[in-house]
């Protein structure tokens, strides 16, 4: 049975490198199926790229093929590989952080190098090209890998899972009557802020829906945000433009501004950098 293919990248479609990269898959076996996750991965955004495979990856079927292309460092030393995930689905990618928030929030079993001299597209007039890795060895190493013309131990030598790159991710953590976290993502296309504290940890914490939540955010060592925000489950019970903490689809504490934009609105990122706190107000302790 052939595998599906997902692919994220942050080419975008400005110019014509998801079609040669589709036209390497479809080349290789004209049948599979290829689904775009995303091409808007913001340029060079690693970080981005990991979480967006958190996002994902679980609701897809066992054995999907995924291929995260977000590499500036192609052509450098770092690993091609082949991740093989907790369910049997495989993750093709750089190893260049990527595979953080996965092998944290999902489990890998195994990874494997990319043999070059076996796995890489050759006959295209690509022979000395080293910048597109996404079309000569990622989207076409993935292919044979989804027809069935290669195996996963085909793929390349195995590597120790402790090999992986990863980034430091910091923990949600509680100090008294305080929850805090980070801002790990933005929603771009509206704007709301998921932090990394888990709903289950806010709620032990005493934090319910319908409380007034004291909300202070803090770039590095700069506060950029302190507002009372009240904790609701759904955006229909805010008032329009009004700043709110709601459960999101990834069971994460998340704030968004109602009808409009929050990042935009308020000069906020996300990141590691971004640092977010939470006090339940004294009238409803």
């Amino acid at each position: 049975m052939k595998k599906l293919l997902v692919f994220q990248t942050d080419f975008t479609y400005a110019e014509g490198a998801v079609a040669a990269m589709y036209g390497v898959v479809k080349s290789v076996d004209p049948m599979l199926e290829i689904i775009d996750a995303t091409h808007e991965i913001p340029q060079y955004d690693i970080f981005s790229a990991s979480y967006r495979l958190y996002q994902y990856v679980p609701f897809w079927p066992e054995e999907t093929v995924f291929v995260s292309v977000v590499d500036p460092g192609v052509g450098t030393s770092r690993k091609a590989c082949v991740a093989e995930l907790s369910n049997g689905a495989y993750l093709v990618t750089p190893d260049n952080g990527t595979l953080t928030h996965i092998a944290r929030n999902f489990g890998i079993r195994k990874v494997r190098q990319i043999d070059e001299k076996v796995n890489r597209l050759r006959g295209k007039n690509n022979e000395d090209v080293a910048v597109f890795h996404g079309r000569d060895l990622f989207g076409y190493c993935a292919a044979r890998l989804a027809s069935g013309i290669i195996s996963y131990e085909e793929v390349g030598p195995e590597y120790p899972l402790d090999q992986i790159v990863t980034f430091d991710l910091p923990e949600a953590s509680v100090s008294e009557k305080e929850v805090k976290g980070i801002l790990e993502i933005n929603d771009p296309n509206f704007g709301n802020l998921w932090t990394n504290i888990p709903i289950k940890l806010f709620k032990e914490c005493g934090f319910d829906y319908g409380n007034q939540i004291e909300t202070v955010i803090c770039h590095d060592d700069e506060e950029v945000f302190h507002e009372n925000l009240p904790f609701y489950q759904t955006f229909s019970l805010a008032e329009d433009h009004s700043v709110m903490i709601y459960h999101n689809e990834l069971n994460k504490v998340a704030l968004a501004e109602v009808v409009g934009n929050l990042a935009k609105d308020y000069n906020l990122g996300y990141g590691p950098a971004y640092r977010i706190g939470f006090r339940r107000k004294s009238n409803d302790e």
